[in-house]
């Protein structure tokens, strides 16, 4: 099984795609993208919309032979905005979280809107919320929904967990770095090889994310890494917008070394330059205008 990521927070875009490649399968997750419209008072950089628009065409491309694509929740990061173009999903089939049941209103809302368009494009629609099922020789099961992160105004999210002949990797999706027991529940019960989740929300630190939350956070990351199973963790999203990032986790990371698991983010797992764009939008700038 080989895992490629297609777009993240460290790659520069707002998102999570990513990309299962088995023998017998091909199985895209979450194909969203997005960035944060305002960062210390500015406005997108140029930089930022370029890689928008390369990671847009690498999406589309990929999907083009996916056999099966993965929806875990409604946010734009995480599956297409309303005004675009769909296309690239006809004739696809599609497990997404349930549109109805443990969701919030927006949520609702946008996930209507979604799947009235699927419907225009024959694709094949499913609910997806802890089911398991097959696609060629793999195995794919879905949590039962978990809250995205502390707040349940933002709503619940799917875990995923994809097994190829017991190769197991388990995608968080924004789980905001396990702030609950309830969501590193399924990650301890499944015990993964590879787990691909989005670290806490560290850039908004007393505001979104409180002190004893982030304890909380590195306390399951911790478990979940000294649990014996695990080889290696991609940990980024949410935690990639804070330029100190490493040392916000800096025990989680010392642990992992301890324990032989290799801890890294997206854009390092595929061998890529890591660039924080969003997080470094203040240092864009002044190189755009000259003073850097």
């Amino acid at each position: 099984m080989r895992v490629r990521f297609l777009a993240f927070d460290s790659m520069g875009t707002r998102s999570m795609c990513t990309l299962i490649e088995a023998d017998d399968a091909r199985i895209i997750i979450d194909p969203g993208i997005a960035l944060g419209p305002r960062r210390y008072g500015l406005k997108l950089h140029p930089l930022e919309l370029e890689r928008l628009r390369e990671h847009k065409r690498a999406i589309k491309q990929e999907a083009s032979s996916a056999d099966l694509i993965i929806i875990t929740h409604y946010h734009y990061d995480h599956f297409p905005r309303p005004g675009e173009d769909v296309g690239w999903l006809r004739g696809k089939k599609i497990l997404l979280k349930d549109p109805e049941r443990m969701i919030n209103f927006s949520q609702r809302v946008r996930s209507r809107i979604f799947i009235e368009k699927l419907r225009k494009l024959d694709v094949r629609v499913e609910v997806a919320d802890s089911r398991e099922v097959r696609v060629g020789g793999c195995r794919i099961r879905f949590s039962s929904p978990v809250e995205h992160g502390s707040d349940l105004q933002l709503g619940h999210v799917l875990e995923v967990l994809v097994n190829d002949r017991g190769e197991k990797m388990i995608y968080s999706s924004d789980v905001e770095g396990f702030v609950s027991r309830g969501q590193a529940g399924f990650v301890l019960e499944n015990r993964p090889d590879m787990l691909v989740c989005d670290g806490p929300m560290t850039y908004m630190l007393g505001y979104r994310l409180a002190d004893h939350e982030l304890e909380e956070s590195l306390k399951n990351l911790s478990e979940i890494i000294s649990g014996k199973f695990l080889q290696e963790m991609i940990i980024d999203h949410h935690l990639l917008r804070d330029l100190e990032w490493r040392s916000r986790i800096r025990p989680v990371i010392e642990l992992a070394e301890a324990c032989g698991v290799k801890i890294c983010t997206a854009a390092a797992h595929m061998g890529l330059k890591e660039d924080l764009f969003e997080a470094n939008r203040k240092m864009l700038y002044e190189k755009l205008d000259g003073k850097g």
